[in-house]
């Protein structure tokens, strides 16, 4: 993703579902489908339902992300 496009979001997350995908929810009652970073991935941060996450969107409205931060 060209950083210059990329839409940042907070999300609560919902579930954590098979393969480090989790669904995660927006204040304004969005759903969309996140998977870990990379980084996140190497350094083993767990994530379980209820953590407060950054999530990178390639679009406003895009239904699919990556997961960059765990507050």
């Amino acid at each position: 993703m060209n950083p210059r496009n990329v839409v940042r979001k907070e999300g609560l997350i919902l579930e954590t579902l098979p393969g480090a995908t989790f669904r995660v929810r927006f204040e304004n009652d969005e759903l969309c489908l996140a998977h870990l970073s990379g980084k996140m991935r190497v350094h083993r941060i767990r994530l379980v339902p209820g953590d407060r996450v950054i999530v990178e969107l390639a679009s406003e409205n895009d239904r699919r992300g990556r997961i960059v931060y765990r507050k």
